[in-house]
C-alpha cells in the first residue's frame, strides 16, 4: 500500500460533524472534571503531611 493514503495514516479527520464535534468536547469535559479532582485530592495529601 505504498503511497496509498486510503488507510487512515493520514493522522485525524480534518471535518467532523456537530455531533461527533459535541462528544468529542464532552469527553474533553469529563477529562479535565477527573484531573481537576486529582489535583485537589492531591493538594489534600500535601496539606496534611505538613
Amino acid at each position: 500500500m505504498e503511497g496509498n493514503c486510503c488507510g487512515g495514516c493520514c493522522g485525524p479527520r480534518n471535518f467532523l460533524t456537530k455531533g461527533e464535534k459535541v462528544e468529542m468536547l464532552k469527553e474533553y469535559k469529563e477529562s479535565l472534571e477527573k484531573e481537576a479532582k486529582g489535583v485537589a485530592e492531591r493538594i489534600k495529601e500535601l496539606e496534611k503531611a505538613n
